[in-house]
């Protein structure tokens, strides 16, 4: 799980809550039609904008902002270390034992494509294919919650706008005209929320996402050819060590 997004927000809405509460309270801020219009709306155009399909994987998607399962460097390094000195002592078809302890299912296909001996050529051909599909379907997502933090102002500007012609409908009650006023723009409230605290920040999460797995499965890929290769389990070390910066650069033969 991924702190970061869940304390970023709930800090978020508890502090807007709490400033809301030292004023006029929450019930001020509370309107049903408001919601409809902004929530409701977004959702409306989004689905105008995309395929309902598209939409429907985008919610798969979004769970990469809360949940991140990935492997680290270290782990994916270790691993590889692993993989070769196994391969060097007992040959490459004794790590099919190891598929069924493997959850990562770009590796597990990798190390699949390897034990069955694929050319080095057509193993990179079929894992950089997936690892494009991959990106094109997390940048969709990312587009999608973008286009959303788009149109939920939009739909608030629309909200306030329906309230302030229901506002001119009944000038002749000066005591309406404030209540009116202030439904009116709590419509784009809504929407400003909507967009800056969940949509936009969800959309740029997705996009850290995509490239940190993008960057995970490069180097499952470097790791998978140089086994395929028959390299050394220290140069197939060297190799994946050129991912990461100088200081998080740990040798398992030290």
């Amino acid at each position: 799980m991924d702190l970061a997004t869940i304390i970023g927000i709930i800090a978020s809405f508890s502090l807007l809550a709490s400033a809301i509460m030292m004023g006029s309270g929450l019930a001020a801020f509370m309107n049903i039609p408001s919601i409809l219009i902004v929530l409701g709306g977004t959702l409306c155009a989004t689905m105008i904008n995309y395929p309902l399909k598209d939409v429907i994987r985008s919610i798969k998607v979004v769970q990469k902002a809360f949940f991140a399962k990935t492997l680290t460097f270290g782990e994916i390094i270790t691993n590889f270390v692993n993989y070769a000195t196994r391969a060097r002592k007992e040959g490459i078809l004794a790590l099919e034992a190891t598929l069924p302890e493997i959850q990562d299912d770009f590796l597990k296909k990798g190390l699949q494509l390897t034990i069955d001996g694929l050319e080095p050529q057509s193993i990179t051909d079929i894992l950089e294919t997936e690892i494009a599909f991959i990106e094109d379907r997390h940048r969709l997502g990312a587009e999608m919650f973008q286009t959303m933090g788009t149109f939920s102002p939009a739909f608030g500007m629309i909200g306030t706008l329906i309230g302030l012609v229901q506002m001119l409908q009944s000038m002749e009650d000066p005591s309406t005209i404030g209540p009116s006023m202030a439904v009116a723009l709590i419509t784009t409230f809504y929407g400003a929320v909507l967009a800056n605290v969940l949509f936009l920040p969800i959309s740029g999460k997705l996009r850290t996402r995509s490239k940190e797995e993008a960057l995970h499965k490069e180097m499952i890929l470097h790791g998978i050819i140089s086994l395929s290769r028959g390299d050394n389990p220290r140069i197939i070390e060297q190799k994946l060590h050129s991912f990461l910066p100088p200081v998080l650069r740990i040798s398992t033969f030290e």
